[in-house]
């Protein structure tokens, strides 16, 4: 259900708002971040992404917790790149990114692109039965990929 100028409220869950990032969102989802992924992104990183063509940076708002979840999808011509998305641990397992990721891939249909690629830590077990059940293939693995600790990362792609 459309709520107008790129905000979408959730069926299933209609207290859940999904929204295009602002600037005044970058330190909650800094601190999301922080707790979630051992080398987090920096402030600078998501400020400077925020209406870069190419660049569509997502917020998932529960009122009045404010942003639990975000996406970042990377668009380049016909190829996009799932580049980032994180729920706040206690919000983990209740279905929020499957709908997070959901209205990213809906918009990057909208945008005409083909594929989405993505890398997961190998042992991410719940991120790849996430993107398993949206219909996205192991492609290929890139080796000592990820830091703290040293991890593969395996590369995934979804056709559209």
């Amino acid at each position: 259900m459309e709520t107008g100028q790129g905000m979408e409220r959730v069926d299933a869950a209609p207290e859940v708002l999904i929204r295009p990032m602002k600037r005044s969102d970058v330190e909650t989802v800094l601190g999301i971040e922080r707790r979630v992924f051992t080398s987090p992104w920096q402030a600078n990183t998501f400020s400077g992404l925020i209406g870069r063509p190419g660049s569509e940076l997502w917020v998932m708002e529960r009122p009045p917790e404010g942003v639990i979840a975000y996406a970042v999808l990377w668009c380049i011509v016909d190829q996009g790149e799932l580049a980032n998305l994180a729920v706040r641990p206690e919000y983990r397992g209740q279905g929020y990114a499957a709908r997070l990721l959901d209205h990213v891939l809906r918009n990057a249909r909208e945008r005409d692109v083909e594929a989405i690629y993505l890398e997961v830590r190998a042992s991410n077990e719940r991120a790849l039965e996430l993107y398993e059940g949206f219909g996205f293939l192991r492609v290929g693995v890139r080796k000592n990929y990820y830091d703290k600790p040293k991890e593969d990362a395996l590369v995934m792609r979804m056709l559209l």
